[in-house]
């Protein structure tokens, strides 16, 4: 007799033939290109990541270290990929993609899009959400803390303001009980990146997973210091914790920051954002000094940290 899990099984399995059949998963050539599924995957990480490590990369993609070592050399005796000591850690280098490893990775991006569209554009506007909703029950089923591979880091865009300012209220009013005065704060700072924003020394970033914004994070110029960045506004939406988004944005911030040729990286927090703070302890922050206000509603002991860069 097949028990109700056996029954499921095979539902599955069927499934992974229609979808590997219908993306063409299974052609030898990657979308019509020299490369197999797994270089592929690879270079798009490669392409759509900020200076990632070797076992960033195993870690996103989930493949055997070794595996990827002989991928990444094959990149390298074809010129495709660059390694080079990371300036937030000399034991650790970091990989990037040459001008040549762009062009290859460019066409495979245009016809994974296209082929994707190709499969869109057929159905109705509803039958498209109807497959997007699936997809995201499926991925938050299956994986609800294990994204951090598919989350990629941006510049802004227009409206990615106006949404830092609303997730953080919504976010710390319900998590924490902040009020307004929060929201008036962070509505402040992103004013005052905009109008003294230095491309050279600044920097804001968008993480972003399967189109969604799901985390932020500002590298600014001190106002009155030129030898000073402080870090502001990290934010990590619920879904996409767990899968080391926060440690990663703090990550890049410092290594712009170190870039730029800044001295010293500055940032204010409060003792209740304790996952914040374990990350920007591991980081090598130190406490520099501390505080006791109301400002946002509950009471508060608010904290500077600073980092020698």
């Amino acid at each position: 007799m097949t028990s109700m899990l056996d029954r499921r099984v095979d539902e599955v399995r069927r499934f992974n033939r229609l979808y590997t059949k219908r993306l063409g998963v299974l052609a030898e050539n990657f979308l019509r290109s020299p490369f197999t599924l797994a270089e592929g995957r690879v270079l798009h990480e490669l392409a759509n990541r900020e200076a990632p490590s070797a076992s960033d990369v195993a870690a996103a993609l989930e493949l055997d270290p070794g595996y990827l070592s002989r991928i990444l050399r094959r990149f390298e005796s074809q010129g495709l990929v660059t390694r080079t000591p990371s300036p937030a850690d000399g034991r650790r280098d970091v990989l990037g993609l040459t001008a040549a490893g762009r062009a290859a990775y460019a066409p495979l991006n245009e016809r994974s899009h296209d082929e994707i569209a190709a499969l869109l554009a057929p159905l109705p506007d509803e039958r498209q959400e109807l497959v997007l909703d699936a997809m995201a029950t499926i991925a938050e089923a299956l994986a609800p803390n294990d994204s951090a591979g598919d989350i990629v880091l941006r510049d802004p865009r227009v409206g990615d303001y106006g949404w830092v300012l609303e997730r953080h209220g919504v976010l710390y009013g319900t998590e924490y009980g902040f009020d307004a005065h929060m929201e008036g704060y962070v509505s402040e700072v992103i004013a005052a990146y905009v109008a003294n924003y230095d491309a050279a020394r600044d920097r804001m970033w968008i993480a972003e997973c399967n189109g969604a914004r799901v985390g932020c994070i500002f590298a600014v110029h001190d106002y009155d210091d030129p030898a000073v960045a402080r870090l502001r506004l990290l934010l990590t939406e619920p879904s996409a914790r767990g899968c080391g988004l926060g440690r990663r944005l703090v990550r890049e911030c410092i290594a712009f920051a170190r870039a730029a040729g800044y001295r010293k990286m500055v940032l204010w927090t409060h003792s209740i954002l304790t996952a914040a703070r374990a990350i920007y302890a591991s980081e090598g922050f130190v406490t520099t000094a501390t505080e006791s206000n109301d400002l946002w509603g509950p009471h508060l002991t608010s904290e500077t940290w600073e980092l020698n860069l």
